[in-house]
């Protein structure tokens, strides 16, 4: 059988990626105390990458001390590496938007996201696999118009946006911005972890539809994973 990349969501706006390679990738690490993920901090003792996409506590998480401790490749921009090391990180790449680093033969690229942060700014990830498999994480943000030249420059199989609304984009919003970008899935995020995000991705499917019908939507269940 061929390896494959697969995209677990951890609920919230945390996923895993395991490449075919095997390469294990955190992505807003929200795992102890998300009332949406199935998994224990446990099971993530080993990870290879984390990225993080600002420093609100439901993406830095609580258990970044336990992550840290198999040393994974912490890429962040300077000032949240900076907070990160008074967790207990050593040493980690620092890096802004604009920028791609090389952590072994996976590339990220970290993009613009418009949201808040007590430190450096929001941002959102392209991560380019060994295969060339491009999976966008949008990170927290409201739609902007440069999704449109991200969908220009990056030929975009995943894009993992949210949707939940009050915070981040609200489905019409996430269905334009999955217009934009032209990827050939889109997984929702950021929804039903708390009362006041909208609490299901039926009006989302419904608008991709609409706007993007050569788009496919996967709505996954916590837990539930996409391979490519």
């Amino acid at each position: 059988m061929v390896a494959r990349n697969r995209v677990r969501w951890l609920g919230h706006a945390a996923f895993e990626i395991v490449t075919a390679e095997g390469v294990r990738i955190l992505i807003d690490p929200w795992i102890t105390g998300n009332p949406a993920c199935p998994a224990e901090k446990e099971e993530f003792s080993d990870v290879d990458i984390i990225l993080v996409s600002h420093d609100h506590f439901d993406h830095v998480g609580e258990d970044m001390p336990f992550l840290l401790r198999d040393e994974p490749t912490v890429v962040v921009q300077p000032e949240v590496l900076a907070d990160l090391k008074s967790k207990g990180l050593e040493e980690g790449v620092g890096m802004n938007i604009g920028g791609s680093v090389d952590v072994g033969d996976i590339q990220i690229t970290m993009v613009q996201a418009f949201h808040s942060s007590g430190s450096g700014s929001p941002c959102g990830y392209i991560v380019t696999t060994e295969d060339g498999t491009k999976i966008y994480h949008a990170g927290d943000t409201g739609v902007f118009a440069t999704m449109q030249v991200l969908g220009d420059m990056y030929d975009i199989d995943v894009a993992l946006l949210p949707i939940g609304s009050v915070y981040v984009m609200d489905p019409l919003q996430a269905a334009h911005a999955a217009k934009m970008l032209r990827a050939d899935t889109v997984v929702p995020m950021h929804y039903a972890t708390f009362p006041a995000l909208v609490q299901d991705a039926d009006e989302f499917a419904e608008r991709v539809a609409e706007l993007a019908p050569d788009t496919d939507v996967c709505v996954l269940d916590p837990g539930d994973e996409l391979s490519l």
